[in-house]
């Protein structure tokens, strides 16, 4: 575990670079194809350059969010996240007004003769730059397991679409056919699509749209495999600005209101620790009475006698009982996986402990080790048996 940090902390440096190196390769594509456009009097290389913008402009969208989110105001509890997404809105319209006067003018507009000799260079080298490092982008997203990076990527190869939809425009134009005008027609169609994906993503945002349902399910499966968590009986989770805040309901075996509160924030500080886009957490427990009891001991072996280490302990006996008659309902020996360990030995049994999610244990000693500390501080109810109460586990 200790060596696995440092690569993470490192991936995530590389990929910050990546995306910081991807945005200003964005613009500068945008102010070469723009300016190119201008003076070689090419609509399409324009609305070429409008398209590449847009992503800088997002990106610019982004970064005033996050600005934004980092100040603090009583009259926002929940935060100003949703400050990225307000800009992102102002920005989709923008594009969209853009797309259909680029459309429009394209069209309805005086047919334009472009600079063939100025505009080729321009768009040529834009389209390779964009392929490459689409490329290379894609290949670095997929090593450093990065979605953020390998979305860019297939970005920039769908800008390299819009691009070669130009340079055959300018071949047109070239060889004495008015296709520049109808190209740029094509790429109004690319602008108005960035466009719509900026407005419907920030329309879910204003409208509290839940998050995606992967990430649901793994918050949930975190909060239930607590040993003391019965179930998730209600997840409301909404995005703001690209962050999630996450609100659940749960149901815990136990009638302590200090062990519900230690759990539930426990709960909560993994959840923030282990999805970072997350936010705010808030978990609400509510006791549920189960009438079976779920309860692990330690034993020399099966149908042996009480074992004195918990971790050293070969097996484990495991029952399942009437809370109301003490009945067994079922009742297993399970051989201990971790009793050879020569380091953090404690730890991992009562690591693998916890996911039997046991309600009490007993054992022969009050001597507190890592194993015990992990289940008391879980929740789980230790019970001391001393003498002949730990002789034998041969009833049932």
């Amino acid at each position: 575990m200790t060596e696995t940090k440092p690569n993470k902390d490192s991936g995530l440096r590389i990929a910050r670079r990546r995306a910081a190196l991807s945005v200003g390769l964005n613009l500068l594509l945008s102010v070469a194809k723009g300016l190119a456009g201008v003076f070689a009097n090419s609509t399409a290389l324009i609305s070429d350059a409008i398209h590449s913008a847009t992503d800088v402009l997002a990106s610019g969208a982004a970064y005033v969010g996050l600005w934004v989110a980092g100040k603090r105001h009583p009259s926002f509890p929940y935060g100003l996240y949703k400050a990225e997404t307000v800009a992102t809105l102002v920005i989709s319209m923008a594009v969209l007004l853009a797309a259909y006067e680029i459309g429009r003018n394209a069209i309805f507009g005086p047919v334009r003769i472009p600079d063939v000799s100025l505009a080729f260079p321009v768009a040529a080298g834009s389209l390779a730059a964009s392929w490459l490092f689409g490329f290379f982008q894609l290949r670095a997203g997929r090593r450093l397991n990065s979605p953020a990076l390998i979305a860019d990527a297939r970005d920039y190869l769908a800008d390299s679409l819009s691009t070669g939809v130009v340079l055959i425009g300018l071949i047109g134009a070239h060889y004495g056919y008015a296709l520049d005008r109808w190209a740029a027609a094509v790429v109004s169609v690319f602008v108005f699509r960035s466009g719509g994906q900026l407005l419907i993503m920030a329309l879910r945002d204003l409208l509290d749209a839940s998050i995606d349902r992967e990430t649901e399910r793994a918050i949930i499966k975190l909060v239930e495999s607590h040993p003391l968590i019965s179930e998730v009986d209600r997840c409301l989770s909404r995005t703001a600005g690209g962050r999630f805040i996450v609100d659940l309901d749960v149901v815990l075996r136990t009638k302590s209101h200090e062990i519900a509160d230690r759990v539930a924030d426990r709960l909560e500080e993994d959840i923030l620790s282990q999805f970072p886009r997350v936010v705010m957490s808030r978990i609400r427990p509510h006791f549920g009475y189960s009438p079976v009891l779920h309860s692990v001991m330690p034993v020399t072996g099966p149908e042996g006698k009480m074992a004195e280490n918990i971790a050293r302990a070969p097996w484990f006996l495991i029952e399942a009982r009437e809370r109301e008659t003490g009945k067994v309902l079922k009742r297993e020996f399970v051989e201990n996986p971790y009793r050879r360990e020569e380091r953090k030995r404690g730890y991992l049994v009562g690591k693998w402990l916890l996911s039997l999610k046991p309600d009490q244990i007993t054992v022969a000693s009050e001597r507190e080790g890592t194993a015990i500390a992990l289940l008391r501080e879980a929740g789980v109810e230790i019970i001391v048996s001393h003498g002949d109460e730990a002789a034998d586990t041969n009833t049932s």
